[in-house]
């Protein structure tokens, strides 16, 4: 499994534009636990840039434990589930989160 760093380092070849028509925003992730760190993608254009930090104004903002980000983005945590038993804090354009896992195909990161 990757770590965190290396998660988002790959994610702008893992981004399927097609899966993304039109689609220009900013979703902030913020991880806490013990992989902590903070990184912004933009989308936009078809294009998928990543960014470590904060972003100043994003379209979505997600924060979760790293481990259970790691867990998500490999299918082995429900993302409803997550946010039923509140791991998952989101905040935002929620639309945008609920398709956001769907920009990538992450299955060979693990």
């Amino acid at each position: 499994m990757p770590t965190i760093q290396e998660l988002f380092e790959k994610m702008p070849q893992a981004f399927k534009p097609e899966a993304a028509p039109g689609v220009n925003a900013v979703v902030q992730l913020s991880m806490t636990g013990e992989q902590a760190a903070d990184y912004h993608v933009t989308i936009a254009d078809g294009t998928c840039q990543v960014a470590e930090g904060k972003h100043e104004s994003p379209s979505a903002s997600l924060t979760m434990d790293s481990q259970d980000y790691l867990d998500l983005t490999s299918g082995k945590l429900n993302p409803q589930m997550a946010f039923m038993q509140g791991k998952l804090k989101i905040s935002g354009d929620m639309g945008l989160l609920l398709k956001f896992q769907n920009f990538f195909d992450l299955s060979g990161l693990g």
